[in-house]
């Protein structure tokens, strides 16, 4: 497995911004609010009556050695009522709001923090193209995008920072969770064989989802705790309740604050527990109490269609068989450090003083390395978009300039082409990528659970 699997795309809105513990308690003059010593600005004096002192802001929780205020709490409650407003997700009571909020940004943080104590850093031009795919996705030029934005009520500094905040905790997540993903060929195999078995002719599942976390290392009162929880969730939903603001108000999962919705999925991708469980639901209902490794899951399900008209007729599509050198950039190494490596390499390819394969050996950084850097025959789709971009734009034998993704900077060599169709070993590269989207999936929310858990977290929250 190598570094170039595919970006996830950023969402908007996205999360609140990391700021310095200065810039956290003051508000600045551009509010129109005079600084003072401390985190209190005092009102002007009206004849002889008293100062009154006005606080600006506040800390609502501290997070390991950092803190969240009441205005990064705030700003980021405005932006999660916009969303769930567009998705018709009703919101919940302010005091359930405002703590799911708040626990999702506690999370984000310690994500954050891991991704600096590990030397993570997502550089300005990173941030641009991301800001850029964001603004074409959405059909609209770079000043256009910047133009709604405002129109939105969010600063676009303060989005630039959300969009790098994004970032990195993908990056970290990369690192943590999908580069220790293992998936072994009798898995492959047991894949193929029970999709042949299946009657389900490739079903598509739309689901939501409520969870009651389980915290690590839980004791038998706390078990007991969390399932009486999650049985006054069921309780709820069983007289009525409307299950996307019970899952805003409740659910401890990712997608809570989206009504718990994860959207269309082939059964594939979905945990063996939760095929389990819908079985024998019909669109609407919602199931019993499920017991995982995470906690306590009530699912519903929303709807089922089938999928296997899209996926019986697909068309040829041109492979690449690809090689590349690899130099990641980190504190050791700067982006102009690796590009100008990079640089000296490509000039000795094309004096022909080493082959491809001996400096991909010596000086690539991705598991590739060992085989010369070869990732063998890739698919559209296979690698990150700059890096599929470079490729494509090659003739076979031709070797790029320095070319940079999310993951360092590379020099890529196209060894040749073919069109493939619907091949033996495709059907089972795609078989992988189902099981890894999966396994990731769990692997993912069982990973911040641990993050969470093992945080110091103190709440200074008094106002609720």
């Amino acid at each position: 497995m190598t570094d170039l699997h595919t970006m996830p795309t950023v969402p908007y809105p996205l999360s609140s911004s990391k700021r310095s513990i200065l810039a956290a308690l003051l508000v600045s003059a551009s509010l129109g609010l005079g600084l003072h010593s401390g985190a209190w600005a005092q009102a002007a004096p009206a004849k002889a009556t008293k100062p009154t002192p006005q606080l600006i802001d506040s800390i609502v929780a501290v997070v390991n050695d950092d803190i969240i205020t009441r205005r990064e709490l705030s700003e980021r409650i405005d932006t999660m009522t916009k969303r769930m407003k567009a998705q018709n997700v009703a919101l919940p009571a302010r005091a359930d709001f405002e703590r799911q909020v708040l626990e999702r940004m506690i999370v984000d943080r310690t994500q954050i923090q891991l991704a600096k104590e590990t030397g993570i850093r997502v550089d300005d031009a990173l941030v641009d193209r991301a800001i850029a795919r964001i603004a074409e996705q959405n059909k609209m030029s770079l000043q256009e995008f910047r133009n709604q934005i405002k129109r939105e009520g969010t600063p676009y500094p303060r989005f630039r920072d959300e969009i790098r905040d994004e970032i990195t905790m993908q990056r970290v997540r990369e690192r943590e969770v999908d580069n220790k993903v293992q998936i072994s060929d009798s898995e492959v195999d047991n894949f193929i064989a029970a999709q042949a078995n299946s009657t389900q002719g490739g079903q598509e599942i739309d689901l939501a989802q409520i969870l009651v976390r389980i915290p690590e290392n839980a004791t038998a009162e706390q078990l007991a705790a969390r399932l009486a929880r999650a049985e006054q969730v069921r309780q709820q939903l069983k007289t009525g309740a409307d299950f996307a603001k019970t899952a805003a108000s409740y659910s401890d999962a990712p997608e809570a604050l989206s009504g718990g919705d994860l959207g269309w999925r082939s059964q594939e991708r979905l945990p063996q527990l939760f095929n389990d469980a819908i079985a024998n639901l019909k669109p609407g209902e919602v199931s019993p109490i499920i017991r995982s490794a995470n906690g306590f899951h009530i699912v519903k399900l929303v709807g089922k269609r089938d999928a296997s008209a899209a996926n019986a007729a697909i068309a040829p599509v041109q492979q690449t068989h690809a090689r590349h050198i690899l130099i990641k950039v980190n504190q050791v190494v700067s982006a102009a450090d690796a590009k100008r490596k990079l640089t000296e390499l490509k000039l000795r390819l094309d004096n022909k003083a080493a082959t491809f394969e001996e400096l991909a050996k010596l000086f690539s950084n991705d598991l590739s390395a060992g085989k010369g850097g070869d990732l063998g025959w890739l698919y559209p789709g296979d690698t990150v978009p700059e890096f599929e971009k470079a490729m494509d734009a090659l003739k076979p034998g031709q070797v790029s300039e320095p070319i940079e993704s999310p993951f360092g900077y590379h020099l890529i060599q196209v060894i040749e082409r073919k069109t493939d169709d619907v091949s033996k070993e495709r059907k089972r590269l795609a078989a992988r990528q189902a099981i890894r989207e999966r396994k990731i999936d769990e692997a993912t929310q069982e990973w911040q659970s641990e993050l969470r858990d093992r945080a110091y977290v103190e709440y200074r929250n008094q106002e609720q």
